[in-house]
């Protein structure tokens, strides 16, 4: 009989961090301050944005919040981005994606304060973690790679396949566990990949990062594979994610939807904010 999969509780790890941090504050008394740009009524932007608002609230950070309609212009938004990188009660801020059609989500990205970038998406902090400088890491990759490590699963040696390469997960995550710090060797697949099924075979750990609800089978894996779910759609009630409950039974590890990743990434916000405050005052 095969042994149950462990599952790697990304909830229970994020409340341990958030207790953690809220710690760090206070025993270091630093005034930190997370801003949030949101444009438009996305309904899932706005939960977003709450939530990480609520977690600033357990751990003693102040909420900074711009709100701008789904009319705004790319001009308008781009003064927000200036106005907070001129405050200094804001430690760290992002701006939520996705933005309204006819802005150019780079511009704005890059005209962030890299000093400020708590998402770790400004081109000049991407290339920092292509070099392996230190600088504030994207935080889905970030909790990824925490979710394992502290989970005593190791990276180093590991065959890993990343499917996906979007620029917030899969890209900057392959970056981060090829360095130095987790000494992984990895793969990244996606759509135009030739038998996908031969790379998924070989790979000891597999992250699922394209959105496609259930697309990763329990057929396309090795037994005994680590298992990480990064995908989340709303399928009627149920948020639902890239990885079939199929693969429960194969896995000896895996990341829940929800209840995983998505958890842990607020953390490592909340995280980069603190690293971010440390230099500026250093």
């Amino acid at each position: 009989m095969a042994t149950a999969a462990r599952v790697l509780d990304g909830k229970k790890l994020a409340t341990e961090i958030k207790a953690k941090l809220a710690s760090q504050i206070k025993s270091e008394n630093l005034q930190l301050g997370l801003g949030t740009i949101l444009v438009g009524s996305d309904p899932s932007s706005h939960s977003y944005v709450a939530g990480k608002h609520r977690d600033c609230a357990e751990v003693g950070i102040k909420s900074i919040r711009v709100e701008l309609p789904e009319s705004a212009s790319e001009s308008e938004i781009l003064s927000a981005v200036a106005k907070l990188n001129g405050d200094s009660s804001c430690t760290g801020f992002i701006v939520q994606l996705p933005l309204p059609k006819g802005v150019n989500s780079n511009k704005v990205l890059e005209s962030i304060d890299p000093s400020k970038d708590a998402d770790g998406l400004h081109p000049l902090n991407l290339g920092k973690l292509a070099l392996q400088q230190s600088a504030p890491l994207p935080c889905t990759p970030k909790a990824i790679f925490e979710l394992v490590s502290q989970n005593g699963i190791s990276w180093e040696g590991k065959d890993v396949v990343i499917v996906g390469r979007g620029t917030t997960v899969g890209r900057p995550l392959s970056l981060l566990l090829s360095g130095k710090g987790a000494n992984a060797t990895v793969t990244i697949a996606h759509s135009k990949t030739v038998d996908l099924n031969a790379h998924l075979k070989r790979a000891e750990i597999i992250v699922a990062a394209l959105g496609k609800p259930n697309f990763l089978k329990s057929e396309m894996l090795r037994e005994g594979a680590v298992v990480i779910d990064v995908g989340l759609t709303r399928i009627g009630e149920k948020l639902v994610g890239d990885v079939d409950p199929s693969v429960y039974e194969k896995a000896s590890a895996y990341s829940p939807v929800p209840g995983g990743v998505g958890p842990l990434t607020r953390a490592m916000l909340l995280s980069n904010v603190l690293e971010l405050a440390r230099k500026s005052f250093n």
